[in-house]
């Protein structure tokens, strides 16, 4: 059961954590729009299980068992498949692509959820990889550690800290996510070398205001996690309820510049699927003269800023 899915104001059709775990009637409302596969990733699957969409990096989907099916989930094409981690066979087809293609410096373990494995299956994966020459650095992405955070056993972390250097990519959506149980967990991940970074993604109803971003950012670093992509919801068949618009990312966006530190502002990416993921935001750039920018700042204030071979002055206000 997830955080907060207890008995109370969790059996609000509007809770926040609800939306994001219970099916909904919108979801057969809205069954005809969206897509099964917005980010094309079949269309960049040379072996199966295996997405080769940028040049230096592969996604690995080692499993479509997760410990919750998100309902914005953009594989849930895989679900009617039922739970099946992929054999030993093919496992072993996808690290031989890898092996082969020395332009992948960057594999990302995903699903479900790669911790869904046991551990032996996990070991076999991350030390053949780790035998890979050109294969720089493996990031698990997990939302073990908010839906069960009980996963990170003495063995688990033991196996992390054993493959390093791993880096993990977690999915917090909202505050009531971070709760004691979870924080002690990606501590202790921390404390086995592996840092975490957290993607969250905006959805109607959910997180989609700039309070509730800026306490799940603030609340992410006090964890030890570092809060790294917001996603816009992506066009998946059935969750057209749980999208905004992409205005409300970037006003998002707006109101947490100025308002809480930088390395805690999350990056606010559309994923245009196989043309990749963009960063969007406010546009602070107002004009562009010779020699200089005119900028706003977060207070809407301009100043000009010499662009080199500038005049010799540095920033000042535009009077």
């Amino acid at each position: 059961m997830p955080p907060g899915a207890g008995r109370g104001s969790s059996y609000r059709p509007s809770d926040p954590i609800r939306r994001q775990a219970v099916p909904s009637e919108s979801e057969y409302e809205f069954h005809r729009v969206g897509v099964d596969d917005p980010l094309d990733e079949d269309t960049n699957m040379p072996v199966e299980g295996l997405v080769h969409k940028y040049p230096d990096r592969a996604l690995f989907i080692a499993t479509n068992m997760c410990p919750l099916y998100c309902r914005h989930c953009t594989r849930r094409r895989e679900w009617q498949d039922g739970e099946m981690p992929k054999p030993r066979r093919m496992l072993e087809e996808m690290l031989e692509y890898i092996r082969r293609t020395p332009s992948i410096h960057d594999v990302l373990l995903s699903g479900g959820d790669p911790l869904s494995l046991p551990l032996s299956t996990l070991e076999f994966i991350l030390s053949e990889l780790g035998r890979i020459a050109h294969v720089d650095i493996v990031r698990i992405c997990t939302r073990y550690p908010v839906v069960l955070p009980q996963r990170f056993t003495g063995g688990l972390l033991d196996l992390l800290s054993k493959h390093a250097p791993l880096w993990m990519s977690t999915h917090f959506n909202h505050p009531r996510e971070l709760t004691p149980e979870a924080a002690r967990a990606c501590q202790n991940v921390v404390r086995a070398g592996v840092p975490i970074n957290n993607q969250s993604v905006l959805l109607k109803g959910v997180n989609d205001s700039p309070e509730t971003i800026m306490e799940l950012c603030r609340g992410l670093l006090k964890m030890n996690v570092r809060p790294y992509y917001l996603f816009q919801c992506d066009p998946i068949r059935g969750a057209e309820h749980l999208r905004t618009p992409i205005a409300k990312g970037i006003e998002i966006l707006e109101h947490l510049r100025g308002r809480i530190s930088g390395f805690a502002i999350p990056a606010f990416v559309v994923d245009l699927g196989e043309g990749g993921k963009v960063p969007v935001g406010p546009d602070y750039v107002m004009e562009h003269r010779p020699g200089e920018y005119i900028f706003r700042n977060y207070e809407g204030r301009l100043y000009r800023y010499p662009d080199p071979p500038g005049r010799g002055a540095g920033p000042e206000p535009v009077r």
